[in-house]
């Protein structure tokens, strides 16, 4: 409890009183108010377990109420569950000094990983030496294709192009490596361009490309991205779906392969909602419920011809993708089942799962045997859906209704006005903010040409003419295919008409340690 008033770590949202409300009687929709508490009862008792018996650790083991080190040693899980903090207006101020290099600062450093001769980057790069020597080339296809979101945010706030750019390419060339039947495998050699995996489906090794494909048309209002992703969707119907289950094929004959449902694969009925394809999506939905209504959760692996768990994949690492779909459905339709879902997750995990320090993964969902581990998904991803189902008043879920302006020196920029998008993390984006600091390019350009024209760079060229906006040595692979070049951009620059200049919402320049934001919020080193 005392870590949560810890001055330097500046987490200023102070914990409301609990309501003990009970639900409704049996036969009503479960009580949203009720479970609500019971869920932020279930985040500060995971927290503040993690705080006094693992941090500054990765990770919590809640079995035996100590720490260990898993994706870095940068108190993951302390990261990870910040923006789960917010509630309503609350904002939560952290330092800057709290978030390390390791996790701001590898945005900067992953781009390292695309120079290969496809463009696709390698699965793995070291943040201070860049890709190993020994590295594998071969990397999932979501390892390639869930960059955009990120990338091209970062793009935005520091008004260099060359992240989002490389998460184009790798999204282009993860599109031109698709079979002749419209689907992509599992895992692809990015020197090659050659399929390792060829098993296509919509989970594990995959999901998250054609999260980021919807997420990043959403984002940037890019129909391109939303085009591939429409493409790709009529082709998983014709090959892998059947009643309304999702089965994984082999990519260029499109026969099964395996006749299973991955625990992974339950983001799937939250994405056709964002498209607008509620009745399929709730009719997976369905599917997916009644596997966690068979366990208590649902296993990694279910074999759905036999209607069972699959052996050594048992287990249910406390995952947030059934109830994360749970949420955007219920934000479309309203329907009571899906609060229901809620409900049960809710009971489920606390009479299965909670431990005197935290909530630990269930190793095996016949038996309920509980494993030494919390991993960081379970405070950023799985309690925040929860809560975020049972709240529908919170900001997350503004309609646009309200708003907050604000005046910038280069005008007025509309902030909070809902839209959120989440990374495939469940960390929030604020479009408005995104698209307030997003800088037009063509404004980009004129400014780098008058700054090469101030220092007499080498080539002579008169000082209209539009000159390479690479801002690196990074350039993307020439070839058939290419997605873009700088040439190609400085021809293409040459050849458009002259357009009407509108007024930039731009946000003003900050210091790279001041770009720490949440939801659009700036906190300033002084503040």
């Amino acid at each position: 409890m005392r870590f949560r008033l810890l001055v330097p770590l500046g987490l200023l949202c102070a914990l409301l009183p609990l309501h003990h409300g009970a639900p409704g009687p049996d036969g009503t929709a479960p009580d949203p108010a009720h479970y609500r508490e019971r869920v932020k009862a279930m985040f500060y008792h995971a927290y503040d377990s993690y705080l006094e018996n693992a941090f500054p650790y990765d990770e919590l083991r809640p079995l035996t109420c100590d720490g260990h080190d898993t994706w870095g040693s940068f108190s993951l899980t302390l990261i990870d569950a910040l923006d789960t903090l917010l509630r309503g207006k609350c904002w939560l101020s952290v330092e800057p000094s709290l978030c390390p290099h390791s996790c701001l600062g590898s945005l900067f450093c992953d781009y390292l990983a695309f120079q290969t001769p496809t463009g696709m980057p390698y699965g793995t790069v070291n943040l201070l030496h860049g890709v190993n020597p020994g590295e594998t080339p071969v990397t999932c296809t979501a390892g390639i294709g869930t960059f955009i979101v990120e990338f091209a945010t970062l793009s935005s706030l520091t008004g260099d192009p060359v992240f989002e750019d490389v998460a184009r390419v790798a999204l282009v060339r993860l599109w031109e490596s698709r079979s002749d039947i419209g689907l992509v495998g599992n895992h692809i050699d990015v020197l090659t361009g050659k399929w390792v995996a060829q098993d296509s489906g919509i989970g594990a090794g995959v999901d998250s490309y054609f999260e980021y494909l919807v997420k990043g048309a959403i984002l940037l209002q890019d129909k391109k991205l939303m085009a591939m992703f429409l493409e790709y969707n009529k082709a998983i119907r014709n090959y892998t779906r059947f009643d309304d289950w999702y089965l994984w094929v082999q990519m260029y004959k499109g026969t099964v392969s395996m006749p299973v449902f991955q625990s992974l694969e339950a983001y799937w009925p939250g994405l056709q909602s964002l498209i607008g394809d509620i009745d399929n999506a709730m009719r997976t939905f369905l599917n997916y419920y009644t596997v966690w209504k068979q366990f208590g959760g649902l296993p990694e692996f279910y074999n759905i011809p036999q209607g069972y768990t699959v052996e050594k994949r048992e287990g249910y690492p406390l995952r947030p993708e059934l109830i994360e779909s749970a949420m955007y459905l219920y934000r479309a339709t309203g329907d009571p089942t899906l609060l229901e879902l809620g409900r049960d997750a809710v009971e489920s995990i606390e009479k299965i799962s909670k431990v005197e320090c935290g909530f630990a993964t269930i190793k095996d969902l016949r038996d309920h045997k509980l494993d030494n581990r919390m991993e960081s998904f379970f405070l950023a991803e799985t309690v925040k859906y929860l809560y975020l189902l049972f709240d529908p008043a919170n900001f997350i879920h503004n309609n646009g209704s309200t708003f907050d302006a604000v005046i910038t020196p280069y005008g007025e920029c509309i902030l909070g006005a809902g839209g959120y998008i989440f990374n495939t993390e469940a960390h929030p984006i604020d479009p408005a903010a995104l698209h307030c600091c997003r800088r037009l390019k063509e404004e980009q350009w004129e400014v780098e040409d008058l700054m090469r024209e101030f220092y007499s760079l080498k080539r002579n060229r008169s000082r209209f003419q539009k000159k390479t906006m690479s801002s690196g040595p990074w350039q993307p692979p020439t070839g058939p295919g290419t997605f873009s070049s700088p040439e190609n951009q400085d021809q293409a620059r040459e050849k458009k008409p002259a357009k009407q200049k509108i007024p930039l919402l731009s946000c003003p320049s900050q210091p790279f340690t001041s770009k720490l934001a949440l939801l659009g919020q700036v906190f300033l080193d002084s503040s």
